[in-house]
Parts: structure tokens; C-alpha cells; sequence
């Protein structure tokens, strides 16, 4: 009898895409995919813990796993990612029901950890970071349905910025080489994919070098998938604005299937903060690097990452950061208040902000960026824009893609087939989305 998987993926990207190479090495071993937990073998949970909330979900989540369980003892329960990599053998302990401990740099090893657990019935923590990550090579119809996917072309960072705990779950800095990404991604446009989004927790910093040959960077890895057959567009995340160079900004202007979007997260707009943070930039740095993009890309949307309420800021920091935000006007923001993540320098620093003030500061923020949003959103009105068909939109009778500025369109059309790049007019604008209608060579 076939075995069956079911895997919850949480948090970021970079978790989707390991989720993906899992779902690779498990249906390779001969595992069917399920239509839910409740009809799995296996199941697997994939956790993020980048912040307190989410380390909270991904406790909640397996709680719900353990009790189905309970109805069916065989089946193997596993979890995965950045909590199993921060708790390891401690998981163990607390969840007497949990089979395996998977860290982020050990899911090649999923066949053989689930072999020991059905014969020896062992529970295994494997968390090793000091292994080399490996490029994963899809099968034929993994991508099959889908017009944009993820390709990871990096593991790791080594900025160890003060609030992040992801050096200390990810590991440092590994990146793939290049032949192997362009395997991968001819592979993805073979099964149809248009827009791929390149993956790392710096893609900024992708550097690959090999036989003592000069290295790879990040911009030229960029010009060569720029140059494949059958790929539309190209985006990436994340970047950090103190690798951002000149040749990359460049790329923005020269690179046809590039997408004139970019998220590069400031998290503050104090010098004092970001010194504090370790992010090695100053607002004046942001801002000229803004508006070097935007002399190469007039058209391109910024997006951002912000953290309100960091260790030691006062009213003028935080009212800095909302001046920034006015002078950059931002497509759009992830914000967030600051958690303690137990390992890093910042937990362990004095002169907390007080969880009312940091509520209050959020919801400041995230006001004022709704309206700069929904102000830049209404002048897209009337304009005529090209969308990357998707599929069909929630909102009944309508269809939804994205522009290449990362702007989800829902629109009305007579005659379509996802992955079709059209032209599309816009009607009108919300805060999340435009509406519109194809215009009439496409309909």
C-alpha cells in the first residue's frame, strides 16, 4: 500500500521552497501527497520562529497534529525548520508524541530518518548546520499548473543583525552554483513556469566561486537567467541595502525580464537604531540608494520591512522612521513590533519598549502607510499595465495576475489561458489590489 505525506508550511519563502524540495525527496521514495493531515502517514510540520507569533502558531499547529494522532498511533509526526533547528532535543521532551526533530540544512537525510523511526521506532533530532546545502532538481511535473514558483540560490547569512535569529537557525552563508540554478530553472520553464522569484535570506550577497575561477556574483547570475527561453520575469528577495552595488541597480535598467520591483527592508529610519540593530547602512545610505534605483527604474515599486519598538527607541526614533517613510513612499510595508529571539544580542539588551507603546507606534505606522499605498495604487487608474495571467480571482467572474511591479490586478476577460501576459486597464484601485479590464486585443 502506498504511503501518504501532508506537509504545513509556515512563515517565509524560504521555508516554502524547502517544503518543496521535501515534497521532491519524499514522492522519489514512493510517497503519495495527501489531501489533508487526517489522511497522511506522515505529517510534517515546517516552522518559522523569525518572531514570537509565529513560534506560537507553529506550537498551536502541532498541538491539532498530536491530538489526530491520538486516533491513529502509527502515524509518524515531524517537524521541521527554524524552531527544530533553535530547540532540537528539547522538542523531544516537551511533545512525547513527536517522532523526529528535522533542522534546516538536514532534509536530505528524510528517507533515512524515516526508515529508522518505522523500524527501530526511534525518535531523532538531526540538526546539523555545518552541512552543505544541496540544489534540488525537481521532478518533470512538479511545476506542472503553475505560472510563477520559487528557485533558493542560497542558504544562510552572515550579517548577524542584533534582533535576528536567522543566522543562528539558517547557518551562514552557502550559495549554489550557478549551472545548478539554470538546471533548475530551464526544468521550471520546461513545466510551464513564467516568473520565477529567486530565494535567499541575502540574494544580494550571492557570490559561487569555483576551480579558482573568479566568482560568480549575484548580478551576473541574473544577466544568464535573463538570457533563458521561455521565462518572462524575474524577481528576487531578500535584499540587504548594504550589498546592494551599483552593477545590481544597473541590472534594473538593462535586463528585460527583471521586474521593476524591489524588497529592501530599512527597519528603521534612525541612525542610532540601526547602528544598534547591526545593519550597517544610515538613512542617508537608504535614501541614496532609493533614489538610484528610481534614476535607473522610474517605474519601479519599492517594498520594505520595518520593526517598530526595538530595544531603546524613543518618540524621535520612531518619528524618524515615519519621516522616512514620507520622503521614500513606499509601495507597500511588512511591519512588525519587536520580539526577543532567545540567542540573539538584542535579547539580552536593556531599555525595552513597553508592548501599549509599541501597539500604539504600529498602528501609527501602518495607517499612514494605507494611505500612502492606496494614494500610489489611485494614480495607476486609467493607466494600462502588463499582467502575468494567473488563474481565476476569488472575486467571482473575474481573473488575477500580478504587474511586473508586484501589484495583484483582478480583471475581466473574454478569451485567456494562465501564463499569458496581457495588457490590462485599470478602473480602479484598493488598498490590496486594482481592478480593471483587458483591453480589447487581448479580449
Amino acid at each position: 500500500m502506498p504511503k501518504y505525506f501532508h506537509i504545513s508550511t509556515m512563515g517565509c519563502q524560504m521555508n516554502e521552497s524547502s517544503s518543496d524540495s521535501m515534497i521532491t525527496h519524499l514522492k522519489e521514495a514512493g510517497y503519495r501527497q495527501a489531501t489533508g493531515p487526517e489522511n497522511a502517514d506522515l505529517m510534517l510540520i515546517n516552522t518559522c520562529t523569525v518572531r514570537a507569533k509565529a513560534q506560537q502558531k507553529a506550537y498551536s499547529l502541532l498541538g491539532r497534529m498530536i491530538k489526530l494522532t491520538k486516533k491513529r498511533p502509527d502515524v509518524i509526526l515531524g517537524f521541521m525548520g527554524c524552531i527544530a533547528q533553535q530547540e532540537g532535543a528539547g522538542l523531544l521532551k516537551k511533545f512525547s508524541r513527536l517522532d523526529f526533530v528535522l533542522g534546516t540544512r538536514e532534509g536530505e537525510r528524510i528517507i533515512e530518518i524515516l526508515e529508522r523511526v518505522e523500524n527501530g521506532k526511534e525518535r531523532i533530532v538531526a540538526t546539523d548546520l555545518s552541512i552543505k546545502p544541496v540544489s534540488i532538481l525537481s521532478p518533470r511535473d512538479h511545476f506542472k499548473g503553475r505560472v510563477k514558483d520559487f528557485l533558493s540560490i542560497m542558504e544562510g547569512c552572515d550579517n548577524f543583525c542584533s534582533y535576528c535569529i536567522v543566522p543562528h537557525v539558517r547557518g551562514r552563508e552557502v550559495s549554489h552554483p550557478p549551472r545548478e540554478i539554470l538546471k533548475q530553472a530551464r526544468n521550471m520553464v520546461f513545466q510551464g513556469i513564467k516568473d520565477i522569484t529567486l530565494l535567499g535570506q541575502n540574494v544580494n550577497s550571492y557570490s559561487f566561486t569555483e576551480n579558482g575561477d573568479q566568482p560568480v556574483q549575484f548580478f551576473e547570475l541574473l544577466k544568464m537567467l535573463n538570457s533563458l527561453d521561455g521565462l518572462k520575469r524575474i524577481r528576487f528577495t531578500t535584499s540587504h541595502p548594504k550589498d546592494l552595488s551599483v552593477e545590481l541597480i544597473n541590472c534594473f535598467g538593462s535586463l528585460d525580464k527583471l521586474c521593476a520591483h524591489i524588497h529592501l527592508p530599512f527597519q528603521s529610519g534612525s541612525n542610532s537604531i540601526l547602528k544598534a540593530m547591526n545593519r550597517k547602512y544610515t538613512r542617508n545610505k537608504y535614501i541614496k540608494l532609493i533614489e538610484n534605483l528610481r534614476e535607473v527604474r522610474p517605474d519601479i515599486s519599492i517594498t520594505s520591512d520595518v520593526i517598530v519598538g526595538f530595544p531603546g527607541e524613543t518618540q524621535k526614533d520612531f518619528d524618524l522612521t515615519l519621516d522616512l517613510m514620507d520622503k521614500i513612499e513606499f509601495d507597500n510595508l511588512f511591519s512588525f513590533k519587536y520580539s526577543d529571539r532567545r540567542g540573539t544580542i538584542a535579547a539580552d539588551m536593556s531599555d525595552k519598549v513597553g508592548e501599549a507603546v509599541m501597539t500604539d507606534r504600529l498602528n501609527i505606522l501602518q495607517n499612514r502607510q494605507r494611505e500612502i499605498t492606496f494614494k500610489k495604487n489611485k494614480v495607476l487608474e486609467g493607466r494600462i499595465v502588463e499582467v502575468l495571467v494567473e488563474g481565476k480571482s476569488k472575486k467571482g467572474g473575474q481573473f488575477t495576475g500580478r504587474t511586473k511591479t508586484n501589484k495583484v490586478v483582478n480583471f475581466t476577460c473574454n478569451k485567456i489561458e494562465v501564463g499569458d501576459l496581457i495588457q490590462v486597464e485599470i478602473k480602479q484601485a484598493f488598498f490590496n489590489s486594482l481592478r480593471g479590464v483587458a483591453t480589447s486585443d487581448d479580449s
